[in-house]
């Protein structure tokens, strides 16, 4: 059977969006780095000296914004937030898409639950600010503790929907053969589904750990000392009342980069199949 070619015109249009959306994720991250490595008396209002290359390439201003922002010590902090996130949201938020997409056809109650867990995706953080600093500092969850429960809450909509649509491609003959062979609803999840969610588990990971990763708000006003502070929040030390330091920012944000960067490169294989498998409508 022939497969019909795409008209000339359709590739040429394509190839321009497709270079295009290379210049719009390049074009920055060139800025950054260039800017990263300049000087302070480099940096300049033209056009011309602002793409230009640095004139020396030192590496002055990463060493510094690693002081400034205790970036060892906040680099853990986030590290602990992002790790402990990503574990607690891929074993509760598992559990509970396979409840619900296993029994969401059979009663009514537990659709109407997806639709309540989902609902909270529609819902500004801002709303929830306030009365949120307040309960976490009348349950002493005004710590790192407290900003991981929070992250789990927050993400808990948009993990739910996943795995739960991704559930409608794991076929029920698989759950039906264990239950035959005496396995329990447990032993069959923990032995047969959660290993085969693994392309949803990649998903689910990278989307929680970027945005727990950069997140500057929920750890800005729930962390009541500075010994759980992370690094997108260290980094603000970088903006004073008169101006940013933008050679030091974004030197320190380049190092803030390469532990995400490496995690996703870690999970892209499964990431577009958990994606496509996962967006099945509910």
């Amino acid at each position: 059977m022939r497969t019909k070619k795409r008209p000339a015109k359709t590739n040429v249009f394509l190839m321009i969006l497709l270079i295009l959306g290379c210049l719009t994720v390049l074009f920055p991250l060139y800025m950054a780095v260039i800017i990263a490595f300049k000087n302070p008396s480099e940096m300049t209002n033209d056009v011309a000296g602002a793409l230009s290359f640095p004139s020396h390439w030192s590496l002055s201003n990463f060493k510094e914004a690693m002081e400034i922002t205790d970036f060892w010590h906040t680099l853990g902090n986030s590290i602990l937030i992002t790790g402990a996130t990503i574990v607690l949201s891929l074993i509760l938020h598992s559990l509970t898409g396979y409840a619900i997409g296993r029994s969401m056809a059979r009663k009514k109650g537990f659709r109407m639950i997806y639709y309540y867990i989902v609902s909270g995706m529609f819902v500004p953080f801002a709303i929830l600010m306030m009365p949120l600093v307040k309960e976490t500092a009348n349950l002493g969850l005004d710590n790192r503790l407290g900003v991981i429960l929070l992250y789990v809450v927050f993400y808990m909509p948009m993990n739910v929907m996943l795995y739960s649509g991704y559930l409608k491609n794991v076929p029920m003959a698989l759950e039906e053969a264990a239950d035959i062979d005496g396995a329990s609803t447990w032993k069959t999840y923990w032995t047969i589904i959660f290993p085969m969610m693994k392309p949803m588990h990649a998903t689910v990971a990278v989307l929680t750990a970027l945005g727990t990763w950069n997140d500057v708000m929920t750890p800005l006003v729930i962390l009541s000392n500075s010994e759980g502070t992370t690094l997108p929040l260290a980094q603000l030390n970088f903006q004073t009342q008169f101006g940013t330091n933008y050679n030091l920012a974004f030197a320190s944000y380049l190092l803030a980069l390469i532990p995400i960067l490496i995690f996703y490169i870690f999970c892209q294989k499964q990431i577009i199949g958990g994606i496509a498998n996962g967006a099945v409508k509910g």
